[in-house]
């Protein structure tokens, strides 16, 4: 018992002196090894007193059959150990009600569990469960049952006899159905199938009338896998799954206690994905009008033709709505956007209407498109092959990025029948949006047919065509259509919502939201000021805005424009009495702000100057930080101005790709290098850390806004040679972040000397230690926090799912040599291969495969030895691990197999 620490031995003499009830003997999960139990102390069974036993967070591997003399407990926390089963002994613990046993080593549900007659809650999160026997049927008085993160295939039967269950988790294991005798846990609240393989929602799921919540998709993030493999050696699943439900049925209003479903709205067509995303009251409000309108169908989308400026785009455009227009040598280009209609009757006889979206190729325009081009909808990227202007990359990356992958064909426009190749494997290979190439000559109409043809099959397939509707959302779609006015007042518009059927405010307010969400009308119900407007024609509006930003005289003045300016630019009768909404509309689209403390002044930042205007700047003791990106859309910078305008140093050191910020003594410098993909900051003064975090929090706003985007921060070397340095080492931020995450305290700078670095220093000297956040791949957040002074780093990603890395400053530090890293473990494999090699010239030719599978064979037990040498596995996890190796390997597994059944 001498390896018991001491202040576990004080809290159980504290216990017996003063019989209390509860006995809590966790660790924190910062705790070393070494201080943690490996058994539990002898001194623990006198206490039958016991009521509460706390001993999550050590290494317990078994527990002894002397856990029956705590007759009257009726809590038991075994978690985070690592158990492999449970002793026939616990079944005499009579009035257990709460056992957790999550993140142990449990491959089957022991029989002692199931005889526990009075237990209400049964945590096995994170084992390595396959299935859970029919004996489970015994407990019940069961009520919580937590089976997730297990290796299960299907929903175990026996569930449905627990009719006492309200909350269900079967998340994050391989279940593709659910059996209908679910239907039977009359009281389950909660029911949690995120992250597995199902593709529908069975029909007796919604004859689970008392359910509050369903999960198809994760509402916080799970365990991470790095987590899995520090503390398993191994993944407990070989990855993780995400359902792909496409239909909700109208039986969801049977649910009428529901209040939160979830589930991936980037794979549901029924309701709409726009209703789906505003939750579960949006969901019941639409089938409710369904039910009570009936319903009808919508065959419209948007077909959008982008590209550089005098590609065709134009030409197309009418082309489609009439391939006998005659091309004029003096086509106008399209000045912002221009939109017209086509209809075509579908295979099934029914009408369809096509907007076509015609975006001017000027690069004032660029900056605007996040706000047009649309999901679910069609795009044609039109490149005149006489000139090789196109940019693909761009286009291509652009289109991804701001429809969420909607489908692309690329039209080669070849004027004068000049023919150009593009390499569409290797773009198809990058982009699997893309469709189709196809060639046409647009003044000969030659592949004009097969254009149309295309085009038809592409947008009559979009997701949403066919998806029902109801009747009065139709009725009142085809009023707006046939209103020839620009723009109505919101009175205006519920008025012609309420002559078509509608009885609910909120019911008209929903239509005007997934209207707005497809492009098909405007209406910003979050402002003030718009919100009392539909916009009926949404090309009115854009008109109105282009009109500013093609202005002679706003261009003259670089971007500068007054309120005359306006009434001078709108003069036309048609935005009479409408400049405040459309110069708020301006803003809502961060294309222009007023500037601070005149009313009268704005400024379109994309038409400032290129120059950078001189000032001063402290190059010493800067705080640095740099975002990249894999591709970097237009205006990230110019958005940034907008937000950020009252800071601006005296309201004119901004240029068009930089501003300088001031707030409480401190500045900061923020310039985008386009070429280069990548934003640069650096911040001087007295409160660096604070205008810093200012900084990133509002580029971390913008890109939150493109769901695909996928870029980098890069926090600066603070060593010796790089802390006064304009230009010192970056390192990748989620390279730190997985330097902590694997335990390792400091990392090596690239610039001589190579000096070693704290990784906590350098986080805390940009960012701050007290919270830092990152996005996943399906854009959920993810926190690490870090507590306390400089000792320890806590990465937190959901309730229990923890990577702990520790650092004391009294520490000795032990220096590795690179053969500790591994390198000596590869250089080995290097000989045992080249003599493999060595030896194929000496033996018959058919060895020659079994030599190089046996050479492959090596890589998993280097690996092991790897992880040993790293500190990251036990004695005995690295002779179990081991085993399991050498069981891999042909005739020595088998024969290692043998033995084992032997003994």
């Amino acid at each position: 018992m001498n390896n018991i620490p001491e202040h576990f031995l004080e809290k159980i003499q504290e216990a017996k002196e003063k019989q209390l009830k509860e006995l809590d003997l966790s660790c924190e999960i910062t705790t070393r090894d070494d201080r943690r139990l490996t058994h539990i102390p002898v001194e623990v069974f006198v206490l039958e007193g016991l009521e509460v036993l706390n001993l999550q967070f050590h290494r317990l591997t078994d527990i002894p059959d002397e856990i029956a003399k705590l007759r009257n407990l009726t809590s038991l926390n075994l978690a985070y150990n690592r158990l492999t089963t449970v002793p026939d002994a616990v079944a005499q613990l009579r009035h257990l009600t709460s056992l957790d046993l999550a993140y142990n080593l449990l491959t089957t549900v022991p029989d002692a569990i199931t005889k526990l007659h009075n237990l209400m809650s049964l945590n096995l999160f994170c084992n390595r469960l396959t299935t859970v026997p029919d004996v489970i049927a015994r407990l019940h008085n069961l009520t919580s049952l937590n089976l997730a993160y297990n290796r299960l295939t299907s929903v175990p039967g026996a569930i449905a006899k627990l009719h006492n269950l309200t909350s269900l988790n079967l998340s994050i294991n391989q279940i593709s159905s659910v059996p209908d005798t679910i239907a039977l846990l009359h009281n389950l609240k909660k029911l949690d199938l995120s992250n597995n393989k199902l593709t529908i929602i069975p029909d007796f799921i919604y004859a689970l009338l008392s359910l509050e919540e369903l999960l198809f998709s994760p509402t916080e993030n799970p365990v991470t896998t790095m987590d899995l493999f520090t503390r398993f050696l191994f993944p407990i699943i070989t990855g993780i799954h995400f359902n792909k439900i496409k239909e909700i049925s109208p039986k969801i209003l049977q649910l009428q206690s529901l209040r939160n479903l979830s589930l991936d709205e980037k794979y549901v067509e029924i309701p709409p994905p726009e209703i789906v995303r505003k939750g579960i009251e949006a969901i019941k409000d639409y089938f409710q009008q369904l039910e009570a309108k009936g319903q009808d169908y919508l065959y419209e989308a948007k077909l959008l033709i982008v590209g550089e400026g005098g590609a065709g785009k134009t030409t197309l455009k009418k082309k489609i709505q009439n391939p006998n227009y005659k091309l004029r040598e003096d086509e106008a280009t399209t000045e912002g956007i221009d939109v017209i209609q086509w209809h075509f009757p579908m295979e099934n006889g029914q009408p369809f209407r096509v907007n076509i979206w015609d975006f001017g190729g000027q690069e004032i325009y660029h900056a605007t498109h996040q706000f047009f081009l649309t999901k679910r909808s069609l795009y044609a990227l039109v490149a005149d092959t006489r000139k090789e202007d196109t940019d693909f990359y761009y286009w291509l990356n652009v289109v991804e990025l701001l429809s969420d992958n909607s489908p692309l064909v690329i039209i080669k426009n070849e004027k004068q029948d000049r023919h150009r190749e593009i390499n569409e494997r290797l773009l198809r290979g990058q982009f699997t949006n893309l469709k189709a190439t196809l060639a046409t000559n647009l003044e000969t109409n030659r592949g004009l047919s097969e254009i149309l043809k295309e085009i038809k099959h592409y947008i009559s397939q979009l997701p949403h065509i066919g998806a029902p509707l109801p009747k009065t959302w139709v009725k009142v779609r085809e009023a707006l259509e046939k209103d020839s006015r620009n723009h109505i007042s919101l009175d205006e518009y519920l008025d012609i919502c309420q002559k078509n059927g509608f009885t609910e405010q909120k019911d008209s307010l929903q239509l005007s939201g997934y209207l707005h969400d497809l492009g098909v009308c405007l209406h910003f119900q979050e402002d003030p000021l718009l919100k009392k407007t539909v916009i009926l024609k949404p090309k009115w509006g854009t008109d109105a805005v282009y009109k500013v930003l093609d202005n002679k005289t706003v261009i003259r003045n670089l971007g500068h424009f007054t309120r005359t300016d306006l009434a001078n630019i709108w003069s036309a009768p048609e935005y009479a009495n409408m400049q405040d909404e459309l110069l708020q509309l301006m803003i809502n689209f961060k294309l222009c702000y007023k500037i601070p403390g005149s009313s009268d002044t704005c400024i379109a930042p994309q038409l400032l100057t290129e120059n950078q205007p001189e000032y001063k700047w402290e190059g010493t003791n800067n705080l640095l930080l740099r975002y990249t990106y894999e591709f970097m859309p237009k205006g990230i910078l110019t958005q940034f101005i907008v937000a950020m305008h009252p800071f601006i140093v005296e309201h004119k050191y901004v240029w068009k790709s930089g501003v300088i910020l001031e707030k409480s003594q401190t500045r900061a410098e923020v310039i985008e290098y386009y070429g280069k993909r990548e934003i640069k900051i650096r911040i001087s003064g007295k409160h660096k850390k604070e205008l810093m975090a200012i900084v990133a929090y509002e580029l971390d706003k913008i890109h939150a806004s493109y769901r695909r985007l996928k870029y980098s921060q890069l926090i600066p070397c603070n060593c010796s040679a790089c802390k006064d340095s304009q230009e010192p080492h970056f390192y990748p931020y989620n390279e730190l972040r997985e330097f902590i995450s694997n335990g390792q305290p400091e990392i090596q700078c690239r610039k001589k000397p190579y000096k070693m670095v704290d990784v906590l220093g350098l986080i805390d000297d940009v960012i701050g230690k007290k919270q830092v956040f990152e996005e996943d791949e399906d854009g959920t957040g993810r926190g690490v926090i870090i507590q306390g002074n400089v000792e320890q780093v806590v990465i937190q990603q959901s309730e229990k799912g923890m990577n702990i890395m520790e650092k004391r400053t009294n520490d000795k530090v032990v220096i590795r040599s690179a053969w500790a890293n591994g390198s000596f473990y590869l250089f080995t494999f290097a000989v045992v291969i080249a003599s493999f090699g060595f030896l194929a010239n000496t033996v018959p030719l058919y060895t020659l495969p079994i030599i190089l599978v046996a050479g492959a064979l090596f890589v998993p037990i280097i690996g092991v030895f790897q992880l040993k040498q790293d500190g990251r596995l036990s004695n005995k996890s690295f002779v179990e691990l081991m085993k399991i190796v050498i069981g891999q390997l042909p005739l020595i597994g088998k024969l290692v197999k043998q033995n084992q059944e032997k003994q």
